[in-house]
C-alpha cells in the first residue's frame, strides 16, 4: 500500500494492457512549531527556497515590495497583480522574515522545507496488469448493448449515480470545461482525445504558467494521477474503454506536481494553476490533491499562513471570474470538525514532525477554504470509505471513490474506480482523489444545463440534487476490525460523512 501523501489517492494503481486501445510514538509538539535540525533547510546551507509574498493590489505597493524582495536577496519570479502575490526565490534564509517587515507586505513565507534543487524519494505500491482473458471477461460482461463502452461492466461508480443512466439524457455540453489541476493529463490517450480542450492547458510547476504545446502532458508514464482524474470526469463515448460521468464536456489539464518521483505540489503552482484557469474561461476546477509540504496549513506559522494567503487569493479570484473549484477532503479519516487530531506526515518534502493541529487554524488546502466544494469518498456498497476524511459543516457532498473494504458488483469484484491512464491504458485507484472527478463531472452537467450559474449557485445545485443516506444506523467500522473508526454526526439532510449527500448525475439532467 502506498503511503497516503499530496495526491487524494491510495496506492492501488492497476494498468490494464488492452488490445482495444493499442495494447496503485514520538511526543506531539505545537501545531506551529518549526521542524527539527535536517527538516528544513538552515541558516548555514544557503540553498535556495521559493516563497509567496501576499501585499496589496495597488501598482504603487507592489512596486515597493518587488524592489523589497530584490533588496532582500531574492529574486521575483512572477508577480500576479490582480490578486497581490509575488512568487520569489532567494538564498536567504532570513527572506521570508524581512519581507513580513516590509510595509505593504501582508504575509510572506517559505512554500517548501527543501531546496528547489530536492529530489524525493520514490513512492512504494505496486502495479498489476490485467491479462488479456481477464479484459475479454470484462468486455463481454459489459454486453456491447447502445452507448456502452467496452469495461462498463466495471464502472460500478457510474451506475452508483445514475451517470450511465444520464449519458442518455444528457451527455453534458461541449462549452463546458473542467480544468484537471494534477500531475499533468494525457489528451493523446483514445478515451481522452476528442475531449480536450489544449487552450485552456498548461504547466504551472514553476509558479508561471507555460502554454508551450504538450507542457500539460505526464512527463513518466508513473505520473498517471492527472489522467485518471480526467477519464474519470468526460472520457468519451465512443465504443473505447471506459466512459465519463460527462462525457460531453471538455477537460483541460493544468499540471502542478514537480518533476520528480513523489510529485510534490507546492503552493506557487497551485496559485498559477487557480489563475490561469480563471483567465482562459475555466467554468469548473478539479482538486485532488493538498497543498505540500503541510498536510495542513496552520494560521499561527508565517510560513503556512503565507500559503493559505497565497491560495486563498488565487481560488477566490477564480471564483469571481466564474470558476467552481472542487476539491478532496483527504484520505487520512481524520474529523475535520473535531478538537484536534495527530499530524505525523508533514513536512513531506523533508522530515517530518510530529504535531497536534486544530482543523478550524490549520487547514487543508485547497479543500478547507471557503467557497470550494469539499468531497467526501464511499465505496461500491455506499458506505462512507474507510479512509476519507470527514466533519460536520466540511464535507460538502460525497461520490464514488472506491474503497478495499467494500467489494464491487463488478466482473472483476476489485474496489476501486476504472479509469484512463496514460499511453492508451485503463486503471483502478481508490481515494478521495477518485471521489472528487465524479462530483467535477456531475457539476459540469448541471453547468451544462445551466450554463448562467454562478460558482454559488452551481454548488446549491449540487448539494440541492444529492441523494443523503444519513448517518450510519449502528457504529461505523469501516474496516471491519471490531473498532469504531468514526462518528457520524447531523442528521438525514447534512452530515458530517455525506454532506448533504452523494451526487446524482441522472437527477442533475432531468
Amino acid at each position: 500500500m502506498a503511503r497516503l501523501r499530496s495526491l487524494r489517492r491510495l496506492g492501488l494503481a492497476v494498468p490494464i494492457a488492452l488490445s482495444l486501445t493499442a495494447s496503485l510514538g514520538s511526543l506531539a509538539v505545537p501545531a506551529s512549531a518549526t521542524p527539527p535540525a535536517g527538516a528544513a533547510v538552515q541558516a548555514g546551507d544557503a540553498q535556495t527556497l521559493a516563497y509567496v509574498v501576499n501585499t496589496g493590489t495597488d501598482r504603487r505597493t507592489l512596486a515597493e515590495v518587488q524592489r523589497a524582495v530584490t533588496a532582500a536577496g531574492g529574486t521575483v519570479v512572477v508577480t500576479y497583480d490582480g490578486i497581490g502575490v509575488i512568487v520569489a526565490h532567494s538564498a536567504n534564509p532570513d527572506f521570508g522574515r524581512r519581507l513580513r517587515a516590509v510595509r505593504g507586505v501582508q504575509s510572506a513565507g517559505t512554500t517548501r522545507t527543501a531546496p528547489l534543487s530536492a529530489v524525493g524519494t520514490p513512492d512504494e505500491g505496486a502495479v498489476r496488469y490485467l491479462s488479456g482473458a481477464e479484459a475479454a471477461v470484462i468486455e463481454k460482461a459489459s454486453g456491447g448493448g447502445p452507448g456502452a463502452e467496452p469495461l462498463e461492466a466495471e464502472q460500478w461508480d457510474l451506475r452508483a449515480i445514475g451517470a450511465d443512466r444520464a449519458a442518455k439524457v444528457d451527455p453534458g455540453s461541449g462549452d463546458v470545461t473542467v480544468a484537471v489541476i494534477d500531475t499533468g493529463v494525457d489528451d493523446t490517450h483514445p478515451d481522452l482525445a476528442a475531449n480536450f480542450s489544449p487552450s485552456q492547458s498548461a504547466n504551472c510547476v514553476s509558479g508561471k504558467a507555460d502554454t508551450t504545446y504538450g507542457s500539460w502532458r505526464p512527463v513518466d508514464p508513473d505520473y498517471f494521477h492527472g489522467t485518471h482524474v480526467a477519464g474519470t470526469i468526460a472520457a468519451a463515448r465512443n465504443g473505447v474503454g471506459v466512459a465519463g460521468v460527462a462525457p460531453g464536456v471538455k477537460v483541460s489539464g493544468i499540471t502542478v506536481s514537480q518533476p520528480t518521483p513523489r510529485q510534490l505540489i507546492y503552493a506557487e503552482s497551485v496559485v498559477c494553476a487557480f489563475v490561469f484557469a480563471a483567465d482562459h474561461g475555466v467554468q469548473i476546477t478539479n482538486n485532488s490533491y493538498y497543498v505540500d509540504p503541510w498536510q495542513y496549513n496552520c494560521l499561527d506559522d508565517p510560513d503556512q499562513k503565507a500559503i493559505v494567503d497565497a491560495v486563498d487569493r488565487a481560488q477566490l479570484y477564480a471564483q469571481r471570474k466564474g470558476t467552481l473549484n472542487i476539491a478532496g477532503a483527504g484520505n487520512a479519516n481524520h474529523d475535520l470538525d473535531s478538537d484536534g487530531f495527530a499530524d505525523s506526515r508533514s513536512p513531506d518534502d523533508s522530515t517530518p514532525v510530529n504535531r497536534t493541529v486544530d482543523p478550524h487554524r490549520c487547514w487543508d488546502l485547497p479543500a478547507q477554504l471557503p467557497g470550494v466544494v469539499t468531497v467526501g469518498a464511499t465505496g461500491a456498497k455506499g458506505a462512507k470509505s474507510s479512509y476519507s476524511n470527514y466533519g460536520l459543516g466540511v464535507i460538502d457532498v460525497a461520490a464514488p471513490g472506491g474503497d478495499r473494504y467494500q467489494a464491487s458488483d463488478t466482473p472483476s469484484g476489485h474496489p476501486g474506480v476504472l479509469s484512463t491512464l496514460p499511453n492508451g491504458q485503463y486503471g483502478y485507484e481508490q481515494g478521495t482523489s477518485m471521489a472528487t472527478p465524479h462530483v467535477s463531472g456531475v457539476a459540469a452537467l448541471l453547468k451544462s444545463a445551466h450554463p448562467h450559474a454562478t460558482p454559488a449557485q452551481l454548488q446549491a445545485l449540487l448539494k440541492a440534487q444529492a441523494d443523503n443516506p444519513g448517518c450510519p444506523a449502528g457504529p461505523y467500522d469501516g474496516n471491519g476490525d471490531g473498532t469504531v473508526d468514526a462518528t457520524c454526526a447531523g442528521g438525514e439532510r447534512v452530515n458530517g460523512f455525506y454532506g448533504f449527500g452523494i451526487v446524482n448525475a441522472l437527477r442533475a439532467v432531468e
